[in-house]
Order: C-alpha cells, then structure tokens, then sequence
C-alpha cells in the first residue's frame, strides 16, 4: 500500500456568523480618501438625510427579521460611526438593543477610522452594546497615507489598534492594497502592513485591493498617468501570500475585495477587481500551503485527497491550478476528494 501522510487544512475555522450590513456612506467622515467613491461599493445613497432614513430602515428590518425568526450580527459600515454626528451612534445602538435576545440581533459591529477611535468614547459605545470595530487603517506606510490623503500617521493607526483592544472590544483590520505609493513588491509595503496587522493580534482582517472608480481624485490621477493601478496577476500573488500568513497566525480573512453590489463592477475604470477574486486568492494560497509541506518533507505526491469543501479551491476558478498541481505530477484523476477535513498525500 502507498503511504498516506495527513496535512491538516491551513485555514482557521470561522464563526460563519451572517452580518447583516447597515450602509453609511460617508456619514462622519472627516475627509474624502482620494479612492473612495461609498455610493458606488456600498450600493446606497449618501445625503443630508441620511441617519434617519437609516435609522428607520433599520427599524422595519430588525421587526421583519424577528417576526420571520432570523438572527444576525449587525454591522455599521460605510462611514466612520464613532464620529456621527449628534448621539446617531448612540441611537443606532439603542436600536440594535431593542431587539437583542431574543430577539433577531446577536451581536453589533461597526468600521471606523483610526483617528476616531477615542478610548473614552469607545468605553461608552462598549457599554451600549459594541462588541467589534473594524478599523479602517487602509496602510500603515506613512508615504501610502499621505498620498492617499488618510488625515494620520502609522502612530495614529498603531494606538488606535491599542485603544480598541483595551476597551475591550473585538478588533479588525481592513487594509486596502494598491494604495498610491504601494509598489506591487514582496518586499514592498502591502505584506509589511499585513505582518504589522497581525502583530496587533486582530480577530480578523479584511482585504480591499484598490479600484478605480469614477469621481474619484484617483480616478484624475488614472487618466492622467499618474497612478498605476496593480494587475490582477499582482494583486491575486501578493494577496495569496497575505492570506497564507494569516492563516498560518490563526486569523481568518473575511474579506477579500469588494463585495460584488449591484452597479459596482460596470463601473470600476480600473484595478484588480473580479467576481471570482477570493476564490482565485484562497487557490494560489492553498496551493502553496501544500507546496511547502511538500518539499519541506522531499515527497513526491502520487495522489492528493481533498476535503469536499476545498475542491473548487484546489481546481481553482475554471480549474485554472490544474497547471501548478501538474508541476507536482498531479493531473485532475490524481485530485480525489475523501471525507476528512484536511489533506491526504498519497506517496510514490
């Protein structure tokens, strides 16, 4: 009989919790980031109306998800909620506890910016029922904040990392990779910022690559050649090493691009963005987790056993690892799927 060596599966195992998002566009922002463009990622308005109309959306939703039975995290996305205006952050937490246990609400996140996350203001917010802030630190490369017209320094981004954890508050980390003056390099900001992130042990992190869209000032300095979007082929290499280091830290990555919202695709001039772009990530991730086992330990693979839930990552999008697992001796009859959760190589 061939021998069988067991790899455990690389990813940490998520609380798939579903998070119900309430879009704010830009409501508290201090400052427009030259890439953003909230109405078109979001698929929501902004306006002066916009906290109440939220609000009272909010309100039907919550008291349709419990008459129906269902549950969820809320998330407070968009804007930079710990910087509303007036107690609208207050409001939309009093709203949220309404309607906790038993109720449809089991828990309540929100995405700030680092230069709003005040540690007495987020002791009060804790206390209203905040579990999780998402901060939006984007980089902590003081070259790529300034060009992108971020309003704080890494220090900022750093003591805002701290703030969050000694509130006691569940912290995440969105990083945008691509910024301006973030070379696509393995030795350039991106997987700096990704192992600083980590450093400041996040319960999670999410990954954005940079987009042009339009009304943007990036979109000025695109068509004016000043600004150089990465490739998809840049992007989806150095995200794939990223996701392999957080999930070799044990931190899961519950975001990779943009989420896919009606409009926003035809209107994206430039960037890395795909509707498969997670799954082609996860692939290139996956298949170097194993390459690694691989030649650490000298084997030569004869077949490799795969978990069901991983196949459509070992193929890949349209099977296109088929070509890297071929390298490995590996043709498509020599990928089988067993019923373990991880890994079996089947040896020579």
């Amino acid at each position: 009989m061939p021998a069988l060596h067991y790899i455990p599966h690389p990813a940490p195992v998520r609380d798939r919790k579903k998070i119900f998002p309430v879009f704010l566009p830009y409501a508290g922002c201090p400052t427009r980031c030259v890439y953003c463009a909230q109405p078109l990622a979001t698929g929501r308005a902004a306006g002066r109306d916009l906290l109440p109309r939220a609000w009272a959306a909010l309100r039907r939703d919550l008291e349709q998800a419990a008459a129906e039975g269902r549950s969820f995290e809320l998330g407070f996305y968009g804007g930079t909620f710990t910087a509303l205006p007036g107690d609208w952050a207050a409001r939309f937490l009093g709203l949220a506890a309404e309607f906790r246990s038993p109720g449809p609400v089991t828990g309540v996140r929100c995405s700030t910016r680092p230069d709003a996350a005040d540690p007495g203001l987020l002791g009060r917010l804790r206390d209203l029922g905040l579990e999780m802030v998402e901060l939006g630190v984007q980089s902590f490369h003081a070259a790529c904040l300034a060009e992108s017209n971020r309003g704080y320094g890494p220090d900022a981004a750093l003591a805002a990392c701290a703030a969050v954890r000694d509130a006691g508050l569940g912290l995440g980390v969105q990083l945008l990779p691509g910024l301006p003056g973030m070379a696509p390099d393995p030795d350039g900001p991106f997987l700096r910022d990704v192992a600083l992130a980590l450093d400041q042990t996040p319960a999670c992190l999410r990954l954005y690559p940079c987009v042009v869209l339009p009304g943007t000032e990036l979109a000025r300095r695109w068509a004016a050649g000043a600004y150089v979007p990465w490739t998809a082929a840049q992007a989806m290499d150095l995200l794939g090493r990223a996701l392999l280091a957080c999930w070799k830290a044990g931190v899961p990555v519950i975001r990779l691009g943009l989420a896919p919202q009606d409009g926003l695709a035809e209107n994206i001039l430039a960037g890395p963005w795909h509707p498969a772009l997670g799954q082609r990530v996860r692939s290139r991730a996956l298949f170097t987790y194993l390459y690694e086992k691989l030649e650490t330990r000298n084997m030569r693979p004869r077949r490799l056993l795969t978990p069901r839930s991983a196949l459509s990552d070992v193929l890949g999008h349209r099977h296109e690892m088929l070509a890297a697992w071929a390298t490995l001796g590996l043709d498509q009859a020599r990928i089988r799927v067993w019923e373990e959760a991880g890994f079996g190589v089947e040896l020579h």
